[in-house]
């Protein structure tokens, strides 16, 4: 995390109760799918909503159909290669879904898709980071840090955002 003053917040969505954090500069450094416990994820933040007012009104706005990708500086910590899954998950089109192999292809690692799995298993900026879009290979839902209820509701939602059938294979 960044060395300035840092901020969290509870995020309300349809989807349930969420948290973020931000730097003094408004930069996102965390989105967590639960609420719950947010206040001891870093404790040297402070609690300041109003701090968090535009993330709250850009996740309003995913969850009322209006908003398909989140414009926020991200600052994640991570390794380099989670980094770079990272950047590739940011790469998935809203309403669209891809396996771990064509994320690892897409970084250059082919074969590593169980690497990818745990990067994207590490994405301290859920559902800003689409993880939620990388499936099994065969269609399958698979992990996912707010379980798979709530991946399977969001893949859902996107997919009638853009107006097709909800498809894993798609």
């Amino acid at each position: 995390m960044t060395n300035g003053k840092r901020y969290w917040a509870p995020i309300k969505s349809r989807f349930g109760n969420f948290a973020a954090w931000v730097d003094d500069e408004g930069i996102l450094l965390r989105f967590s799918l639960r609420a719950k416990g947010a206040e001891k994820v870093d404790r040297d933040a402070e609690l300041n909503e109003k701090k968090l007012a535009g993330v709250q009104k850009q996740v309003t706005e995913y969850d009322n159909g209006k908003r398909r990708e989140f414009d926020f500086e991200r600052a994640a910590e991570g390794p380099e290669f989670h980094q770079q899954v990272w950047e590739a998950l940011m790469e998935i089109p809203f309403g669209e879904t891809t396996s771990y192999g064509a994320i690892a292809k897409r970084v250059g690692a082919p074969g590593a898709a169980r690497a990818v799995g745990a990067a994207n298993g590490a994405n301290p900026i859920a559902l800003i980071v689409p993880c939620h879009r990388v499936i099994g290979s065969d269609g399958s839902l698979t992990g996912y840090g707010g379980g798979l209820p709530l991946k399977r509701a969001l893949l859902e939602h996107e997919a009638r955002v853009v107006g097709k059938p909800f498809d894993l294979f798609a």
